[in-house]
Parts: C-alpha cells; sequence; structure tokens
C-alpha cells in the first residue's frame, strides 16, 4: 500500500500520481506513535504535473520536512507545491506554520496546503489550518482548524514573476545548486 496524491483534470482523467517518499515513523510521547513504514511502502519518484497551464509538484504531508525534495520539483519547473496532511496537534502546532512559509520563500512558489484537522476516532487528534501561501511567503487563504471548508486563492503569475526578479535567489544558487 502507497500513500498518495492523485491529481485529476477537469474532464475528471487522472493526470498525475505522486506516491509519499518520506514515512512518518515517529515517537511524540508515550502515547503517540506513528509507523507508517509498518504499512505503507515509500514512493521512489518526485512529480510535477501540467494543471491548468500551471506546473504543479506533489508532495504529501511528512515530506515537508525535506527541502531538497521541493528544490527538485522547482528545478522540473513547478511553480506551485502541493502539500495535503494530517499533522498531529503536537507537530502542526509548532511545525506546520513555519515550514509552508519556508517551502514558499525558499522555493519562490505557491503552496497548496489542504490540512485535515479534528478529533478522530481512534483518539488521534490532527492539527487542520489548511493555507494558500504565495512565493514571498504570505498567507493568501487558510482555513480554521476544524470541519470541513474549501480556500480559494488567485494565481497571480505577475506576483511569482515580481519575487523571482527581485529577489533572484534561485538563480543565486552555486556549486549545482547549492
Amino acid at each position: 500500500m502507497r500513500a498518495a496524491s492523485l491529481v485529476y483534470g477537469a474532464d475528471g482523467r487522472r493526470i498525475g500520481r505522486y506516491d509519499k517518499m518520506h514515512l512518518f515513523d515517529v515517537d511524540l510521547g508515550p502515547d503517540e506513535c506513528y509507523r507508517e513504514s509498518h504499512g505503507i511502502e515509500p514512493g521512489e519518484d518526485p512529480q510535477v504535473v501540467d494543471v491548468a497551464g500551471l506546473r504543479v509538484g506533489l508532495s504529501v504531508c511528512y515530506d515537508l520536512r525535506f527541502p531538497e525534495l521541493y528544490r527538485l520539483l522547482v528545478d522540473r519547473g513547478a511553480t506551485v507545491l502541493t502539500v495535503p496532511s494530517a499533522f498531529t496537534v503536537p507537530t502542526g502546532a509548532d511545525h506546520w506554520d513555519p515550514l509552508l512559509r519556508a517551502r514558499a520563500i525558499e522555493n519562490q512558489c505557491y503552496v497548496l496546503a489542504a490540512a485535515q484537522g479534528g478529533h478522530h476516532e481512534n483518539g488521534r487528534r490532527t492539527y487542520g489550518r489548511s493555507r494558500i501561501i504565495d512565493p514571498w511567503g504570505a498567507i493568501v487563504a487558510e482555513r480554521l482548524p476544524d470541519g470541513p471548508g474549501i480556500l480559494v486563492a488567485d494565481y497571480d503569475a505577475a506576483r511569482l514573476q515580481f519575487v523571482r526578479e527581485h529577489l533572484p535567489a534561485l538563480r543565486h544558487r552555486r556549486n549545482g545548486g547549492v
């Protein structure tokens, strides 16, 4: 079994699939231990797909902690990064927003982060707080922690171009991208 992010076109056909590469095997305390590797196989191939004329880099949840994945997606042309997630409350409270904003800023991309939030039957609690973040790191749309909802924001190509031209960090990388 794999944890996957699937992308569908307007016509309902699947146009992309990414299998989560980094599995969440952590001990957060005496009552909170996760071992995704006990039931999930890791993916091996980062994916960038074309969606309505945009290059979209795919990831899943814990992948957010591995910046090299996002840099590879950007090197493959991504200008939008997706991060569907179910962060725990302890990790989400301290890490969710800083990690999302860091990925947006360092890669000068839009970040779309759908986040499951609330209390679950098995006692697990997820943090929620879906976000859309622009290439400067500004939150342009957000959703409160619990319950269903939809976020909508405009993709501003001029904003992306402005950020990349006036703070050309991607072009300033040296020694093979370092």
